[in-house]
């Protein structure tokens, strides 16, 4: 049987796990496929299938979408191919993004690039065409009687039905962890949750084997499992650049337009120009041709241009300095010729993860450039890049005795003696530094506390906003990653499901345009001498 509803702690209210090492379960089972459906989240794809191409594991890509009214209705929708995945990614940004987001009307269009499995009978009338719909028949004893009924309602109505057992933590021992991270989403103690709250204690992640055991009398539930997987055959490519385009007038091409700018940039900042900074500049440009990074170039000194002709102060830092292209361009300030600088400290044919711009902007100025990059480059084509907000030391203690019941002010007491550091190292503070000496975390309730909290290390609390990386894709942002209101909706700021890395593991070039005090400072000073020059 072929696991096709499993969850990672991407599905913040109940996962206990991630990607990585469901992978992990995934090897030690032997399994050759393997599915991934967070609820309403992308997020965690691209490291689920990081991981499982890496270990030569078949990923299926999928989601399990629930109703905004209801969040017990929901379907499961897997990738049958590319096309596939766009369609989940657009699904999971209206899901994200509409209040008014119907789960039914969704699934009365049709899907053919999705499979669909729902255990509800209400869905099941909904889909249309039926081809590709299959009705869930969970593996629990809770279920069991439900099952019955989906069951005839199947065998009346000639829908398919598939055996299921969900996963949301990968083993029974994590179903404390599971109780944890629930009373933290829903800022509750973990006596107050209600069974509706929690999952069921069975969904755990079983060897395959003893489910189909368990399904023996219904081969048919099996047989549709392994058939969902043979076509499921959505291929993501990682660490394929996909490049935004440059606009640029009929029979120009962003190379020729590229050399035309570099050169006169370069005629422009050097009185005498040598060999060398010719033969450096042609090096330079030939290799940004190769690897296809001439419209990136293009995009990132418009924007330079654009803050320019609008009196804007920049400066291009990072790695960047050291290309010669980058400073004959206006991107950059620092002469890398007179400096001694590598330009292959920036960009090489050997560099696994791709090179991005750090453009620094008054921060009284930064967000009318971000507003010009998207309207530029089109609000349908690019987005803000989140980060993931992770639970370390004092927030995973603080948010964990609170689910046990404590007050913020018995917590306070210890939590202040709480560094900075990894919540792994909860359990043994007193012995790693000098400022926790006499936290005792070996006597109850402290101990319990410490040992659930230390192991909530790394899991996602919510999506925040990259300090200053967008995103810019060559067709429409949803045909490659999903969407979402960062935590705080109010603000009406949008972000990507997936992190920095996914977006780079991706292949997706991103450009950080950050905010510089200083720069603010000192427009101030020279708009002062200006007004006032006496």
């Amino acid at each position: 049987m072929i696991p096709l509803h499993i969850h990672s702690y991407f599905t913040l209210l109940k996962g206990t796990t991630s990607p990585e090492k469901l992978i992990s379960k995934a090897v030690e089972y032997n399994l050759k496929v393997i599915a991934i459906t967070d609820t309403n989240s992308m997020q965690g794809v691209i490291q689920f299938v990081k991981h499982a191409k890496e270990n030569k594991i078949k990923p299926i890509i999928g989601t399990t979408i629930t109703d905004t009214q209801d969040d017990n209705l929901y379907a499961i929708l897997l990738a049958k191919n590319n096309k596939g995945y766009r369609d989940i990614c657009k699904i999971i940004t209206a899901r994200k993004l509409n209040d008014d987001f119907s789960l039914i009307k969704t699934l009365e269009n049709n899907l053919p690039n999705l499979f669909i499995i729902s255990p509800s009978i209400e869905i099941a009338n909904s889909v249309h065409p039926k081809n590709d719909f299959y009705l869930e028949l969970i593996t629990t004893k809770k279920e069991r009687s439900n099952n019955r009924k989906r069951f005839e309602f199947a065998e009346s109505n000639g829908i398919k039905m598939v055996a299921a057992n969900p996963v949301f933590v990968l083993n029974p021992e994590e179903y404390e962890i599971h109780k944890t991270v629930t009373s933290i989403s829903l800022n509750a103690s973990i006596d107050n949750l209600t069974e509706e709250d929690l999952v069921d204690e069975e969904f755990y992640f079983k060897n395959p084997k003893l489910i189909e055991k368990k399904w023996a009398s219904l081969p048919d539930t099996l047989i549709a499992s392994e058939y969902i997987a043979e076509n499921c055959n959505a291929d993501i490519k990682l660490n394929e650049y996909k490049f935004p385009f440059y606009s640029l007038p009929q029979g120009e091409t962003s190379e020729s337009r590229l050399w035309k700018e570099s050169f006169k940039g370069m005629n422009l900042k050097y009185a005498k120009i040598t060999d060398k900074i010719k033969n450096r500049l042609e090096m330079e440009l030939s290799v940004i041709k190769e690897m296809g990074f001439c419209d990136y170039f293009l995009i990132v000194w418009d924007i330079v241009n654009e803050a320019k002709r609008r009196g804007m102060l920049t400066i291009g830092r990072g790695s960047a300095a050291n290309s010669l292209a980058a400073y004959c361009l206006g991107i950059t300030q620092i002469d890398p010729i007179e400096q001694n600088l590598y330009f292959e400290r920036f960009l090489n044919k050997a560099r696994s993860s791709p090179p991005d711009f750090d453009i620094d902007f008054s921060w009284k100025e930064r967000d009318e450039i971000i507003k010009y990059i998207f309207e530029k480059y089109g609000y349908e084509n690019v987005a803000m890049i989140s980060t993931t907000v992770t639970f370390r030391a004092r927030s995973a203690f603080r948010e964990t005795a609170k689910a046990f019941g404590f007050t913020n002010t018995e917590i306070s007491s210890v939590s202040r003696r709480i560094p900075w550091t990894s919540a792994k190292n909860l359990p043994n503070l007193s012995k790693l530094f000098p400022e926790s000496k006499g936290l005792n975390f070996n006597m109850e309730p402290w101990k319990t506390i410490a040992d659930i909290a230390s192991k909530i290390a790394g899991f996602p609390r919510h999506l925040s906003i990259h300090p200053g990386g967008i995103v810019i894709t060559p067709t429409k942002i949803t045909d490659y990653v999903a969407l979402e209101y960062a935590k705080n909706k109010g603000l009406g700021l949008i972000v990507t499901q997936p992190d920095m890395y996914s977006i780079e593991d991706l292949g997706l070039i991103k450009i950080d345009i950050l905010s510089q005090r200083s720069l603010g400072v000192l427009r101030d000073t020279m708009e002062s001498i200006k007004n006032n020059p006496s």
